[in-house]
């Protein structure tokens, strides 16, 4: 198995200890393993066999450009939600083939880019958009493949910030007007409608509204294929989860049955964006203990150089993430507050943790950090940026350098 073990004495990333990368390059650190993002791709792919589809890695989970490289390598394409993250697609090889670009607020600079290079698929969010989208194809003389992102009113039973397919939600087209605004976006002179896009929420970890998504897409998309719309793809989005605290998730295997159990008789080719389920366990955070504070009798603070800043999850979401001593102690098990350094009380890593207590300059790995991590950090306090570490092959190599202050102030100087 490739990835990250655990014994007595270390934690190793695909055999090479971790505590040998962050002495040489520092902390905070985040450490990816090449091979089980490889595993992970490998097998969400062949779950959907022989069915004609084609796995869209979510940049917006992780864009570090050397994860985006691999993932092209592989034969993925990418969902793209900015002008930004088209950029770095192309940067890292794909063609504007290769590029579904989703987005709820898209400017008219980036429909403009996405039109010009004429991306795969437009994810359109609304009448309005698919207007705008027309205006500049007609422009450029090209019609512009698009698809209609569709709000089904399905709860993802997932945390509600990260939930986007219900009435209440920013997101899509209402399901009862979906009909009306296909029809229209078909009839434009500037634009192709090639799909439908369903995507209900991110980290979903039961069947129930991955099914109900699935077949009210397959339902809409069998209304328009009878009216002569000839659509060419199903987008089902990404959304799949992963276990953050060792409890039992949803396969690969699985997540596709349902999809095709679905979608197969439509005979359409079949789009899916998952993000954080490839990258999500190949990826850590390594930190190193600044201080240990006892805050009550057999209770203490242990504070970490990561924080908020490096890692938002678990402030933005109450998420959980196991943490794993580097080298575990033999001491006594004890009850920990594993803390940043940020200036806030929100910044935590683990409330009531049990381990043996850490001595300052002890390290520890956040576990399950490779999605959302990174991608969501930030200067908070002014904290430079975190190095990222690439392992393959046996070595590791640095794909982002650790952030400067000078780095920081360079465009205000």
């Amino acid at each position: 198995m490739s990835g990250f073990s655990f014994n007595q004495t270390t934690v190793s990333c695909d055999g090479i200890s971790l505590a040998a990368i962050a002495d040489k390059e520092g902390t905070p650190l985040y450490v990816y393993s090449a091979a089980l993002i490889r595993e992970r791709y490998a097998q969400i792919n062949h779950a959907f066999g022989d069915h004609p589809h084609r796995v869209h890695y979510a940049l917006k989970a992780n864009s570090t450009l050397a994860i985006a490289r691999l993932l092209q390598d592989l034969g993925g394409g990418v969902d793209a939600n900015s002008g930004g993250e088209i950029a770095v697609a192309l940067r890292a090889g794909f063609e504007p083939c290769d590029i579904v670009f989703t987005g709820v607020g898209k400017t008219e600079a980036e429909l403009e880019q996405a039109v010009a290079l004429g991306v795969h698929t437009i994810n359109a969010e609304s009448a309005g958009e698919l207007e705008r989208i027309d205006r500049l194809a007609c422009a450029h003389g090209r019609r512009a493949r698009v698809a209609l992102r569709v709000n089904p009113n399905i709860d993802a039973v997932s945390h509600p910030n990260i939930s986007t397919g219900c009435r209440s939600h920013k997101f899509g087209v209402p399901l009862e007007q979906a009909l009306a605004v296909c029809r229209q976006g078909a009839a434009r002179d500037g634009l192709q409608l090639v799909g439908l896009h369903f995507h209900i929420g991110s980290q979903m970890l039961v069947v129930d509204p991955i099914r109900r998504a699935a077949a009210t897409a397959a339902r809409l998309a069998q209304k328009l294929l009878s009216e002569g719309i000839q659509l060419e793809h199903l987008d089902l989005g990404g959304g799949l989860g992963i276990s953050y605290d060792g409890s039992t998730a949803l396969d690969a295997g699985t997540y596709a049955r349902v999809l095709l159990d679905e979608v197969a008789s439509t005979k359409l080719n079949l789009i899916v964006e998952p993000g954080r389920w490839i990258v999500g366990p190949a990826g850590v955070l390594v930190a190193r203990v600044v201080d240990v504070k006892r805050q009550d009798v057999d209770r203490y603070f242990v504070v970490l150089d990561a924080g908020m800043s490096e890692l938002m999850r678990p402030a933005l979401y109450k998420a959980f993430h196991q943490i794993r001593p580097l080298s575990p102690g033999l001491g006594d098990m004890v009850t920990c507050d594993v803390v940043g350094p940020i200036c806030e009380t929100s910044d935590v890593m683990g409330i009531g943790r049990t381990m043996p207590l850490p001595e300052v300059g002890d390290l520890l790995a956040v576990l399950d950090t490779g999605a959302y991590g990174a991608a969501m950090a930030s200067n908070y306090n002014r904290h430079p940026l975190p190095a990222e570490v690439m392992v393959e092959e046996g070595r590791w190599r640095v794909v982002r350098r650790r952030q400067t202050v000078d780095d920081l102030l360079a465009q205000e100087e």
